[in-house]
């Protein structure tokens, strides 16, 4: 299927080609700027410019459509431009003002506008092809013939989340066309010695889609070869690949500052083709003196970036007060119901009617992972969706979770609200860098204007002998990350009354549910739809000794012992966080300002663990409340065994946790 553009006459269109030159004068002198801005100081950081290589912004942008979607690349100020984004707020993003695009939190390589669904800069090689999928997928499961444009370099064609995100395309007819902006080199290293074929377009043949080489310093050949790929997208016949051959001018970066690699007989061969005087001559009917619309265009441009960087220098500075609320998206308030009713139901059969009931009410809410689908997932939390709500809103994909759970980042940006189910959760190992770069910092790098409503759900934890693998508590990892939101329920009514809330809410939600707990017993459950607020603990007995503080399978252990240790005449108080991130501190610091003793339990690793940062927060707002040195109940530091035996010597029981509490008397 890959081919090489064949070069065409160009077209009757002055009107598309004045556009295509304004819009590549546009692009260079917005790059000259930055560069003159850098290096008088008022850009700050680096920035990665597009100078050489604008016929392939222009190009393609030009069939776009204010509601069609790009996603861009650390060198993405030509793609913002093309797409049509304000000079003045880029300039002051650049400049990291308040006035600028993000409010100065992202700067150069995160510039965005969701107005223009700008999906957004990426500082990540390769992050807008999962993202970029994502917002495809958005636009399929609301039936509408908008299309995405993928923007990457030669660099990230070598990665997974590429070869992944054209097969999950391919397989699902997405309408998205992936555009490698071929510049030829790294930091530092040619692509011939890096990448396995000739031509990166080649590689298309693999995932059974169009693949075509451009000359990327031609904007009409561009443009004419976009528009083929837009037209069959937006048919719904999938994605293209296109590699557009081009050459950056300048290093990698205004601030490498490294010896040149690149022959000065190549630079100076590719600049010799410079893409704008082509198209100055194209205008010109081939003459030397440029036309007075040329002239006119420049004048228009120029003032347009006097004004811009007036605009920018001009901006305030932005206060350390966005610094927080920038974070996160205010949660949704909720009230849990007082009445359970008499219906009992198992933590599994929670979580799938909180599905059930939230995809019901909210058409955006859709279900993606590894056999959720046909077979309700491998404990069936997922049993019944696809037969009420179809394959568009249920989706079985490929074992690609880098990519999957990027594509569901991408349609949360979007305006969908996905649920991403992992199958076994220590599986995220491989989609932390769309958790944790993507998910937890898109709202962040934008100056807190978008939302990111996602949930990545599924079991951890161990006790069901499956080995250091599939075995892991790893709560820790993200509530050390800004950005995310972490729950742990640890019964069937916490577990629907979360979910639902977690579905709800603006942010990127991880949602642990615990092996054992879907073998665990049934539990009274309110029929109808209800919401746990986030951020609220729950005192599951009250007490006067010993608060102790138990997440997930250990709060059921820590009430066992409690009722032990009462026979004994110690009087326990058992809390469970439910949200590990925001935590409900001030019902942990009232608890223990009562009983002057502290016991957290949780199954994780105690180094590093969500008890060392209990235990932090509580020495420095209550250290005098306290009676004793807090005590942590928690896993060895060791990955889980397979022996079963050696297993329950690893996982903190009740008579562990019983035996901590004792030792604070």
């Amino acid at each position: 299927m890959n081919k090489r553009a064949q070069s065409a006459s160009p077209p009757e269109q002055p009107g598309l080609m004045e556009w295509l030159y304004a819009t590549m004068y546009r692009i260079r002198r917005f790059e000259e700027e930055t560069t003159e801005q850098f290096l008088a100081g008022a850009v700050k950081g680096t920035a990665h410019s597009y100078i050489g290589e604008e016929a392939i912004a222009a190009g393609a942008c030009a069939n776009l459509r204010e509601d069609d979607y790009i996603g861009s690349t650390h060198r993405g100020h030509g793609h913002c431009i093309a797409k049509g984004a304000d000079l003045r707020l880029m300039m002051a993003e650049l400049m990291g003002k308040e006035t600028g695009y993000c409010r100065g939190l992202g700067g150069s390589m995160h510039i965005a506008d969701l107005k223009l669904n700008i999906l957004g800069a990426n500082g990540i090689v390769g992050g807008s092809m999962p993202l970029g999928t994502g917002a495809a997928l958005a636009a399929k499961i609301r039936g509408t013939d908008q299309v995405v444009i993928s923007f990457f370099g030669d660099g990230a064609a070598n990665q997974g989340i590429f070869h992944e995100s054209l097969n999950l395309a391919s397989i699902w007819k997405l309408p998205v066309i992936f555009i490698c902006e071929n510049n030829q080199w790294a930091l530092n290293t040619s692509y011939l010695k890096t990448t396995s074929v000739e031509r990166i377009s080649m590689r298309s043949a693999a995932y059974g889609i169009p693949g075509v080489t451009v000359d990327g310093n031609d904007a009409l050949e561009v443009n004419r070869v976009v528009n083929e790929a837009v037209a069959r997208a937006r048919q719904g016949e999938g994605p293209t690949l296109i590699e557009a051959m081009t050459w950056r001018w300048g290093q990698h970066s205004m601030r490498a500052n490294l010896p040149e690699p690149r022959s000065m007989e190549d630079v100076e061969a590719w600049m010799d083709r410079d893409p704008l005087k082509h198209m100055e001559k194209l205008l010109g009917g081939g003459k030397k003196a440029a036309p007075q619309s040329v002239k006119s265009i420049q004048q228009r441009v120029d003032a347009e970036l006097e004004e811009a960087v007036s605009f920018g220098m001009e901006g305030a500075e932005p206060g350390e007060e966005l610094l927080r609320e920038a974070v996160y998206a205010p949660h949704i308030p909720h009230e849990a119901p007082t009445d359970s009713g008499e219906r009992e139901i198992n933590f599994a059969e929670a979580i799938n009617e909180a599905m059930h009931q939230e995809m019901e009410a909210d058409g955006s809410v859709f279900v993606m992972g590894e056999d959720v689908a046909e077979t309700g997932g491998i404990f069936q939390t997922t049993k019944g969706l696809v037969e009420k709500y179809g394959q568009e809103r249920v989706r079985d994909t490929p074992i690609c979770e880098a990519t999957f759970c990027g594509t569901g980042v991408g349609a949360a940006i979007a305006g969908l609200r996905p649920i991403v189910e992992v199958q076994i959760f220590d599986f995220v190992t491989l989609m932390m860098d769309m958790i944790v770069n993507q998910a937890a910092k898109f709202r962040y790098m934008l100056g807190g204007k978008p939302t990111v409503p996602i949930v990545i759900r599924g079991p951890q934890g161990g006790g069901i002998r499956l080995a250091a693998q599939h075995s892991q508590s790893l709560e820790a990892w993200f509530i050390h990350v800004p950005g995310l939101v972490v729950i742990a329920p640890s019964s069937p009514f916490d577990a629907k009354g979360l979910l639902a809330a977690a579905i709800r809410d603006d942010n990127p939600v991880i949602f642990l549910e615990h092996k054992m707990l879907y073998l665990g017993q049934t539990e009274a459950v309110p029929e109808q739809p209800y919401a746990i607020p986030i951020g609220k603990a729950d005192v599951k007995r009250e007490g006067s000794d010993v608060t102790l503080l138990a997440t997930q399978v250990m709060v059921s252990r820590a009430l066992g012992a409690a009722a032990e240790l009462q026979r004994e005449g110690i009087s326990v108080e058992v809390i469970d966080p439910r949200t590990l991130h925001p935590l409900d501190e001030e019902t942990i610091l009232n608890s223990v300002g009562k009983t002057h003793r502290l016991v957290i339990a949780h199954e994780a690793c105690k180094r590093g663990g969500f008890g060392a940062e209990v235990t932090a927060m509580v020495n420095e707002h209550a250290f005098d409340e306290l009676d004793a040195p807090i005590a942590r109940v928690a896993a060895l530091d060791v990955p889980m065994p397979y022996n079963d035996a050696l297993e329950r010597s690893v996982i903190p029981s009740q008579e562990r946790i019983s035996g901590a509490v004792r030792g604070l008397f």
